[in-house]
Order: C-alpha cells, then structure tokens, then sequence
C-alpha cells in the first residue's frame, strides 16, 4: 500500500514539475527530450506540501432598499401581512409600519424587524432591516425568515392563507418541470 502512495505521489509530483516547465516553441524541435529520474518522495512529502490557507468568511450581501417610492409602493402592496403559521410549530407576524406605508414589522418569537421592501429580479417579495441582518423572502406559495448575517433560515414554509390556496394548487397541478422534456405543437 505503502508503494502504491509513493508511486502516486510521485507521478502527480512529476506531472505538476513537467507542466509548470516552459516550452520554448522556437527550440523544441532542435533539443532532444530529456527523461528525469523519478525519485521516491515519500520521506520528503511532509515537507512540499503547502498549507491550505484557512477559509475566510466572505461579508454578507446586503441589498439596497428600492430607492423609487413608486416601486416600494408596488412591492408593499403584494406583501400578505398577519399571522402566518411556518414549519416546526413557529409562526411569523407581519404588520404595517403605522409610521410608514412601505415599512412593514416583521416579528417572531422575541425578535422584532422593521424591514422595507427590496426589488428583486425574480418577481418574489423581499422585505429586509439590513441593520439587523434580517430578511423576509414571500414566494407565491411559501414564505421565509432568514438572517443574512449568519446565512440561515429562522422560520421556513411560513404561509398565509392566501399561500396555502396557491400551495394545495401547485400539488394538485405542479407546474412542468425545467427538467422535462419540451412539448411541441402537433400540426
């Protein structure tokens, strides 16, 4: 076992010599190959190997608030607000900012959010405090907490009642598949 990880190692150490060498296309035909003893490198190996660099958490992605009050209008007016029961028994509130028609105040359990509406290219809703690092994310059938600051969800398949209705109709009649094979009109 021991040969066969020394040989390993050996032709994946002479692979990455002969392709870091470099071709000098104007000589190559002149100069003759030159064949390279290959050594066992197992004493050695502990030696050559470089350390992988620990891995840096990259910053969050914070998006901006809509800066069109017309667009932030339009996005509050999709928002579905009240209580909205989510999976492993929690549920989220969603309720009007009274001091402001585009803030909404998003609460679960002890944690309240004042978030604003945020365009998206998708079509989906999405509420954020960026302060807080909080987002809420409305699909036509599910909607979802998360805090973006550590990249996790809070609260997942939360749902109005209007998203049930859309839900149960979604399962009756999924929608086809990406993966399916395209339908053709017949002549």
């Amino acid at each position: 076992m021991q040969k066969l990880i020394t040989a390993v190692v050996s032709f994946t150490l002479s692979g990455l010599a002969l392709a870091a060498t470099p071709v000098d296309t104007a000589h190559a035909k002149k100069k003759a190959p030159v064949k390279q003893a290959v050594k066992p490198v197992a004493a050695k190996l502990n030696t050559h190997i470089a350390k992988a660099a620990p891995l840096v958490a990259a910053a969050p992605v914070v998006a901006m608030a809509a800066a069109d009050p017309k667009q932030q209008d339009i996005i509050a007016d999709l928002v579905h607000t009240g209580r909205m029961v989510c999976e492993l028994g929690n549920f989220v509130t969603v309720t009007p900012d009274p001091e402001s028609s585009t803030r909404f105040i998003v609460q679960m359990k002890k944690n309240t959010y004042r978030m604003s509406p945020v365009e998206t290219t998708t079509g989906a809703v999405r509420l954020e405090d960026a302060q807080a690092g909080a987002m809420w994310l409305q699909l036509q059938n599910k909607s979802m907490l998360m805090n973006s600051k550590l990249g996790q969800r809070m609260a997942d398949e939360c749902q109005s009642p209007n998203q049930m209705a859309v839900a149960e109709a979604m399962r009756l009649a999924p929608p086809p598949s990406l993966l399916d094979a395209p339908t053709f009109a017949k002549k």
